[in-house]
Formats: structure tokens, sequence, C-alpha cells
């Protein structure tokens, strides 16, 4: 493996575009979810949190759920050369095990892991390059909110003849759902494969089901990286405290989500470059927010911009499913 990796960055990502983000999430009191994996620090507290509460590293039917995805995918994609695009890569452990699957039945593969954190991307192709050469990785640092022209970023060698393969893991709770909904729908094109995640809500009542889940999120690695963000700004915890709620969907979805926020109990001034920023007491910030789905509410919303499911995977718990797009 060479000592040197090149990732392209989409201008979303540009420091001024970055700044400006910054500035508009904190007038807002709205934080742009990307912040919370801004730097190496953040990067490695979600990834711990993430190997101690997600089903994926703690449930034995969730690898279940996803092999069979894997087995889809690879079966509805015909083409001998498949370009997997990880859409919010992450870590890459899963789409790793997707290119290794490929490879194994004597496809050629190329691997775009996507993340908006230059760390996790790095991570995942670090992750990838067990599986696959360096120079059939190509890297992409970018802000899917405000992500256009990814095309461009796209192209392969040879890329006539590659059939694409897209993984949109652990991504969908954190878009408001009409605009995600809305960008994958433009997104994908002809003879594409999609497989996506969604976090679930168990059994059969949908709100008793959201309040059963909300401890995955109310915990102390949760908050430790959530509060990393404002810590680094110059916010210290005796300036408020965080509470964990749920929420109905303001866009009519009928779906619910775990919103975090950060409450002040005293008046907080930040400066941030030139800027500043006054908090009162009692104005609260809005750190995070997660959307719990459930099959059927899922498959209405895609329905809703013409993306249909082809079939899906749900694990025995109820809190996870996996499903599989073919774009006609």
């Amino acid at each position: 493996m060479s000592a040197f990796a090149q990732i392209l960055v989409h201008e979303s990502q540009f420091p001024d575009r970055v700044r400006a983000d910054l500035i508009e999430s904190l007038r807002s009191k709205k934080i742009n979810h990307k912040f919370h994996y801004d730097s190496i620090k953040q990067t490695q507290k979600w990834l711990a949190l993430h190997q101690t509460y997600s089903p994926s590293r703690n449930d034995p039917d969730c690898a279940r759920v996803y092999n069979e995805g894997f087995e889809a995918a690879i079966s509805e994609s015909r083409a001998d050369r498949v370009h997997l695009i990880g859409l919010g890569c992450g870590g890459g452990q899963k789409d790793t095990r997707l290119l290794k699957g490929l490879r194994e039945k004597g496809r050629e593969v190329f691997y775009s892991p996507v993340d908006v954190s230059a760390a996790m991307v790095l991570t995942a192709r670090r992750e990838a390059l067990n599986v696959l050469p360096e120079d059939n990785c190509f890297p992409l640092v970018c802000d899917l909110a405000h992500a256009t022209n990814l095309d461009v970023a796209f192209k392969v060698p040879a890329y006539d003849g590659v059939g694409r393969i897209i993984t949109f893991f652990g991504m969908l709770p954190n878009f408001e759902q009409e605009t995600i909904i809305r960008w994958l729908a433009v997104f994908l094109r002809p003879n594409d494969v999609l497989l996506l995640s969604a976090n679930l809500a168990p059994g059969p009542d949908y709100a008793a089901g959201v309040r059963r889940i909300l401890p995955l999120y109310d915990n102390s690695p949760t908050r430790d990286w959530l509060m990393t963000f404002l810590l680094d700004l110059g916010i210290e915890l005796s300036d408020g405290d965080l509470h964990f709620s749920i929420e109905d969907d303001a866009g009519g979805t009928g779906l619910k989500r775990v919103v975090a926020r950060f409450a002040f109990n005293r008046p907080k001034m930040l400066e941030v470059g030139a800027e500043r920023f006054e908090f009162k007491e009692s104005e609260a910030v809005r750190l995070f927010f997660s959307y719990r789905h459930t099959a059927t509410l899922l498959k209405q919303m895609l329905a809703t911009d013409g993306v249909q499911v082809c079939s899906q995977w749900i694990t025995k718990s109820q809190e996870e499913g996996v499903f599989l797009i073919k774009v006609a």
C-alpha cells in the first residue's frame, strides 16, 4: 500500500462553503450533521459509538440481512465490471464485504468511498484496499446535501459497460426526508442497483417502538460525541444541558425522529472569525436528529418520487432493515 492517498474533494466541502454552513448552523440554531464528523477526534468517537451501539455490530441477525442484501445486489448487477459507490461510507466495513462478494463472483470492481469526512473516507479506503488495488479506488469527500455534478467524480477507466451498485447505509435517518429521497431519485440512473438501510421502530405500535429505542441515543458515548462540536467551539458543559426527545416530522411524512438539543442555562456568546453569536438563557440549539422508519412508511415515501423497493430484509428485532432498489 502506498504511503500516499489521492482524495477528490467536492466544492461542497471547500473551506469557504464549510464556513458558510457553520455560520448558518449557528444562526439558525440547527447544526448541520456534517459538523459531528469534522475532525479526527469526532470520527474516532463516532466509530467507537458505532461499535458499541450499532445493530450491525451487536446483533448477529443484522449480519444476515446485510449479507442477503449483498447477495441480491450482486445477482441483480449483471455487469462483469462493477463500480461500488458508497454514499456515506463511514468506516467502509459493509462496503468492503460487498466488494469481497463481487470479487468472489469474478467481477472486476471499482470503489468510490464517499463521505463528508476526509477521515472517514481514508478509513473506508484503507479497509477496501484489503480486497482491491489502489488504482481501482476513488475516494471522494463531499456534502451530499449540497453536492451537484457528481457524475464527473464517478468516472472510472473505460467507464462504458461498468455497472453501478450504490450503498446508502446509515444515512437516511439524518436528512430531511423529502429532500434526500428526491436527491436519490435524481442521482439514480437506469440499471443502477441501490442498497439502503433504515433504522426501524420495532413492534406493531410505531410510537411505542420509537420510545423503546431512545436509549440507543440517550447514552454517555452519544452525548460525548455530540458535545464535542460545542466544546470545540468554546461552549462548556456547565453552560447548559443536553436533552433527547421524540418529535413528529413537520414535513407530514408520518415519521417520528429522535432529537438532541442543548439548552443553555445562562447567556453565552461565541465568536467564529468576525461573527458573534449570542445565546440567551433557556435558548436551545438542535444538535442532532435521527428518523425512525417502518418498512411501510419508507416504501410509501420512496414511491412518492418513483423509487420502488424490490426486496427487503428485516432483522428479527425489527430495529434494522435493508432495502434493494433496482432502477429499470
